[in-house]
């Protein structure tokens, strides 16, 4: 499908510019898209199987406007009103006719006569009374919006044409929080309380400082920050300084987007307040969302769409400030509801918004899906389901940690023990590793008799279990050896079974794995990835290849972000759990040592690039014993704000085929 896609771009000032950008990389690896950031020397409409217009109330979109006319489209309402832009190409062009053309199009002959009393000057112009939304919508052959209140007012203005509700997509940034409260002078434990973007008096700053100071009279180390640009009719400083708040409030003016963003990661609560609202969908608001914040809005148009546990919502009118004030004090006085609030939201939004979610959302939608289709008067969903799109993960960022459940079973040890006789050294070897393995046969999908299943470095402590407790009728192995090797290996169990499995020797980062394509239902990958030296994307890449479409990787490895890790770092010693060299005498292969070792985030990485959907990803011990000497670093990242789960010794992760390999180099891992 080629598109042509109208929109304005960074360095633009405008949030609608930031959106496209986002949208335009994952647009651009579904469909053939032709950008056009201002207005094209020449357009041959007919080359195009469908053309979008981005379409924001400022003068920035003028020339999309332009295009919108001339040529039909699908138009991409950001909010329910264009009229400071129509007001921008009439009146401040010295075209009042215009003007009024404009409003007796939109808002009749009563607008008419409204619009001669403002350009006498009696009056201002009715900005939200008159939408000026007729003449684009009259001429497009499609709407697509963020919002059922922004698709709702369409249908109202009179389009009757096909209607999306497809939601803002959103950042998912890895952003070094303490290091902008470090920037800003504010320690931990200091509440720091953020507003962002145009500092327009409709974003309730007035009200919000006015409450802010109420908090400060109960805890007066609070802090609040501003960021943007002030405007003209809000006197900001001569507010701050009426209301005796100089050395709690920070006005920090226009940020690039990178401070902007980082400002936003060290607040503990943004405001995200506005009143009156013409439907807007904040990108600050999903932003924010995005970094796991505790958030505020107003609950009026759009944002009384957001469900209630992500964020708190404020009545406009009456006790406003009030609430406000409650709402502050209570986030600030119990900083893990806080705290869970944020890690709800941003859960919330990596189900919902991902990018290349939204991406083909649009494109189903522009080739005539109907599932996307909004019936004036009806209620459309925005739902999650992501009709098997993979989920958006860029180097920096992980997607949800909250996959969908696998039916869990219960494998006794005696399954595990049993083929360990009489192998004194491999019985004190399994104890070590028994919650691990128990661990490990739990998360294996069972099998059948027709279904074949590889355990990579397979060492016969579980290989049989694979067969009398998971039930896979055909079992094989393999290990680091000579391509072309194959070693025959079998044990005996306590009751006198005999188990008999073949191990092909090759080496997992070079060589071709000895198997066809789509060959095995399920394959263990259990603590080899960390000993490989140049190239596990290539193992990975293999696994994807010989696994058939939906057949699992199951892959354990030690996790370098465990509490242990971060309580070695810190006490000054390597965080790796076996980063040593081997010794020139040790008898032992030089392929036990770990060469790097993974974070659960970066395993999820691995998963996701080599064409895996991730359905359950964990962390726990080598063996159930307790820890308490550990307790102090999980306070330590209790009081720091850094997440405490997947923190334990070892990560087990199951991911199901979806596609072939995403990216064989992915910019994370290799330089």
């Amino acid at each position: 499908m080629r598109l042509a896609f109208f929109s304005p771009l960074p360095p633009s000032k405008s949030g609608i510019a930031d959106y496209s950008a986002a949208l335009l990389g994952p647009l651009a690896k579904q469909a053939q898209v032709d950008v056009f950031r201002e207005a094209p020397s020449a357009f041959d409409p007919s080359q195009y199987d469908a053309i979008v217009y981005q379409l924001g109330n400022n003068p920035d979109h003028s020339f999309v406007y332009d295009y919108a006319l001339k040529h039909p489209g699908t138009v991409v309402m950001h909010e329910a009103n264009l009229h400071h832009l129509i007001a921008d190409r009439t009146i401040r062009a010295g075209n009042w006719d215009g003007y009024l053309n404009e409003l007796a199009f939109d808002g009749g002959e009563r607008a008419r006569r409204f619009g001669e009393r403002v350009r006498k000057l009696e009056v201002g112009p009715d900005y939200e009374g008159v939408p000026m939304l007729r003449r684009v919508l009259a001429a497009s052959t499609g709407a697509i919006a963020h919002s059922r209140f922004v698709a709702r007012e369409l249908a109202a203005q009179g389009f009757t044409g096909r209607t999306a509700v497809i939601p803002h997509g959103v950042w998912l940034p890895e952003i070094d929080r303490l290091g902008y409260r470090h920037k800003l002078g504010v320690d931990v434990k200091t509440p720091l309380i953020g507003t962002f973007g145009h500092l327009k008096p409709y974003k309730r700053i007035a009200e919000s400082l006015r409450a802010f100071r109420r908090l400060v009279q109960l805890i007066p180390e609070a802090k609040f920050i501003l960021v943007g640009e002030p405007h003209p009719e809000l006197r900001l400083d001569d507010l701050v300084v009426r209301l005796g708040l100089e050395a709690h409030v920070r006005h920090i003016g226009y940020a690039p987007i990178d401070d902007f963003t980082g400002y936003l990661a060290a607040c503990d609560i943004v405001l995200n307040l506005r009143y009156p609202t013409v439907g807007e969908t904040s990108g600050t608001l999903h932003r924010s969302l995005g970094l796991g914040r505790a958030v505020m809005v107003s609950d009026v148009g759009a944002f009384s769409e957001y469900p209630d546990d992500i964020c708190l919502k404020v009545p406009v009118g009456a006790g406003e400030e009030d609430l406000i004030f409650e709402y502050l004090n209570l986030l600030c006085s119990q900083p893990t509801l806080a705290r869970g609030m944020g890690e709800r939201a941003r859960a919330w939004v990596e189900r919902e918004c991902p990018w290349d979610v939204v991406a083909g959302r649009y494109l189903g939608f522009l080739q005539g899906d109907a599932r996307d289709e909004f019936v004036a008067g009806a209620a459309p969903t925005v739902t999650g389901d992501r009709g098997g799109t993979e989920v958006p993960l860029q180097a920096e960022a992980c997607a949800t940690m909250a996959p969908e459940p696998t039916e869990p079973i219960t494998v006794p040890v005696s399954a595990i023990t049993t083929w360990t006789n009489p192998q004194p050294e491999v019985a004190a070897y399994v104890d070590t590793h028994l919650t691990r393995f128990q661990r490990t046969l739990e998360l294996t999908p069972p099998g059948g008799p027709d279904d074949h299943v590889l355990e990579m470095g397979a060492y016969m402590m579980i290989t049989a279990a694979l067969k009398y407790q998971l039930g896979y009728g055909h079992v094989r192995g393999c290990y680091y050896g000579t391509p072309g090797h194959v070693d025959v290996k079998t044990v005996e169990s306590d009751d006198g079974r005999s188990f008999t499995c073949e191990i092909d020797h090759f080496d997992a980062e070079k060589h071709v794995f000895p198997y066809p394509d789509g060959h095995f239902s399920t394959v263990l990958c259990c603590e080899l990835i960390e000993h490989l030296p140049s190239d596990p994307m290539h193992t990975m890449a293999e696994i994807n290849r010989v696994l058939k479409p939906g057949g699992h990787l199951i892959l354990t490895t030690p996790n370098i972000a465990s509490l242990r890790s971060i309580a070695a770092m810190l006490n000054g010693y390597h965080p790796a759990l076996f980063p040593a060299y081997l010794h020139p005498a040790a008898t032992e292969k030089g392929e036990a040592r770990h060469h790097r070792e993974y974070t659960a985030k970066e395993v999820y990485l691995l998963f996701h690039y080599a064409g895996f959907d991730i359905t359950t990803i964990d962390s726990g011990p080598f063996k159930e014993q307790p820890r308490p000497e550990l307790a102090w670093v999980t306070h330590l990242l209790e009081q720091y704000g850094f997440p405490q789960d997947l923190r334990g010794e070892g990560v087990y992760c199951v991911g199901k085929k979806a596609g072939p390999v995403r990216d064989r180099y992915p910019g994370w891992l290799y330089s």
